[in-house]
């Protein structure tokens, strides 16, 4: 178990240390990942950004993913969705909601500011951790299509099965813990808080390089 998610972010970081040296681009999935991936990135020498994804949840269960869409809105679909009555109809009213999310998100978090470039850098995805893995695919699936060189996820923990899928989208994944029995990623923290938006815009700014290439207004 983890005491909390600098703990966590330590220890990613050390099994991450191969990257040092390459300057890699660091990217949380918001929110609960960003203080972990600002930790991997300052270990690392790298820079820190966002990839916005939502999950998108089964109906009357907000904390059971059926799917993940990204702000493109390509959608990802778990096998189980239908069985759970996620429908078409559903999927597409859940999609909608989720994309004004995203809408929201990015005009809080990275304001005025274009996204740090991806093409021919090595990027790795962090999240605090993978259940169905749902979000993690629609992560992933977003930043492969920006060119980078090498797509790495890396997270303190995961279910079989999620590991299973990020492996089939990821150059490389890596994961401190894959527990056999897997309720909930919060019951592997000592202290598992949620994070408001006000957390994620602080370790922004406070992570935030005068050199960034976001500064000078180019997108990748």
């Amino acid at each position: 178990m983890f005491q909390d998610r600098i703990d966590a972010a330590e220890q990613l970081a050390d099994a991450l240390q191969a990257y040092r040296g390459q300057h890699p681009l660091v990217l949380a999935i918001p929110r609960g990942a960003v203080p972990i991936a600002a930790c991997i990135a300052r270990r690392l020498d790298g820079d820190l950004d966002l990839v916005l994804v939502r999950k998108l949840h089964a109906p009357g269960a907000p904390e059971f993913a059926v799917g993940a869409v990204d702000e493109a809105g390509w959608v990802y679909l778990t096998p189980h969705a239908n069985a759970v009555g996620a429908d078409s109809a559903y999927i597409t009213e859940q999609k909608l909601l989720q994309l004004e999310e995203l809408r929201r998100r990015r005009e809080l978090y990275t304001p005025g500011r274009a996204s740090i470039p991806a093409a021919g850098r090595t990027v790795i995805v962090v999240d605090d951790g993978l259940a169905t893995g749902a979000t993690m695919v629609a992560a992933l699936h977003a930043v492969r299509q920006r060119g980078p060189a090498r797509l790495v996820c890396a997270v303190p923990v995961a279910s079989e099965e999620a590991l299973k899928l990020a492996r089939s989208h990821a150059d490389e994944v890596v994961c401190l813990s894959v527990p056999r029995r897997f309720a909930a990623v919060g019951q592997f923290y000592a202290s598992f808080p949620q994070l408001e938006d006000e957390e994620v815009i602080r370790v922004l700014q406070e992570t935030r390089r005068p050199t960034d290439p976001a500064r000078t207004g180019h997108s990748g």
